[in-house]
């Protein structure tokens, strides 16, 4: 009886949680359960950025600024209207941190201390353009969603144990959260990763910079962490391994994408 009752209650709780996605598809094809808008994401990738220009220390040199607002610039004119990002912001923030980024609205962000590393305006492109497949794909509303979702399953989850009048539930619990955390959250934000490298490949390549810096930017990510980096098992990005060779699978469109770039006239000349 306490069996039944558990499934039943867990049954009626997934039907509603569904029932409250907008389940649509991803740029790569990928179903996806959205429960913001596109609207309510702009908004929120607005005010974050906001507040980070206010906390962060912003580059003023116009030759470090013109030269990623070139390579940003070149990239963004390749993405299709119908996403609904007339203007980007592009700010660089003044930090040792290898790291970039983009949010829902239209805003990139890039750390000094990546230009360390993707040391030529292909790497960069390659950076910026993964970044930006992140916002083209909604995974920040894919994210928060998959987590609302989660922590909702997770109390009715727990209602169910109760009214069950199971012994153990924290143990049951404790494995339900690991089970959310090693067989949804992890692997879910390797998907991500992985759709936003094939995305950023193609973008990179149409705005004519050499997709195969994608593979040396990895490679030079991989030196820079001096190997430092937890099992793919345990992690939300795939390993550097992983990335590089589902990079070369895709590489071949990349560079046919990249020599008709090159033969309409998109080859951007980004220099410091």
């Amino acid at each position: 009886m306490n069996k039944v009752m558990i499934k039943s209650i867990l049954a009626v709780a997934t039907l509603t949680l569904i029932a409250g996605c907008q389940m649509t598809k991803s740029p790569t094809g990928r179903f996806q359960a959205l429960l913001y808008s596109s609207d309510d994401m702009s908004a929120l990738g607005g005010q974050s950025f906001a507040e980070m220009k206010k906390s962060e220390k912003i580059v003023t040199d116009s030759r470090i600024n013109n030269y990623v607002g070139c390579i940003a610039s070149a990239i963004t004119k390749h993405v299709d209207s119908s996403y609904g990002i007339n203007n980007w912001e592009v700010v660089v923030f003044d930090s040792p941190q290898i790291n970039a980024f983009a949010l829902p609205g239209g805003h990139i962000g890039v750390y000094t201390g990546l230009m360390g590393v993707a040391k030529t305006p292909d790497q960069l492109a390659a950076v910026i353009g993964h970044e930006i497949g992140h916002v083209l794909a909604e995974h920040s509303n894919e994210r928060l969603s998959r987590s609302k979702l989660t922590n909702m399953g997770m109390e009715m989850a727990g209602g169910a144990i109760d009214l069950a009048g199971m012994a153990n539930k924290d143990l049951v619990m404790q494995g339900l959260g690991l089970g959310a955390q090693y067989g949804i959250a992890l692997p879910f934000g390797r998907k991500q990763e992985s759709e936003s490298d094939e995305m950023g490949l193609e973008l990179m390549a149409k705005a004519g910079f050499k997709p195969e810096a994608s593979v040396s930017l990895w490679q030079a990510m991989g030196e820079a962490s001096g190997g430092n980096q937890p099992m793919e098992f345990m992690s939300t990005h795939p390993s550097n391994s992983t990335r590089i060779s589902d990079l070369n699978d895709g590489m071949a469109k990349a560079q046919q994408l990249y020599t008709q770039a090159i033969s309409s006239g998109n080859n951007p000349k980004c220099s410091l």
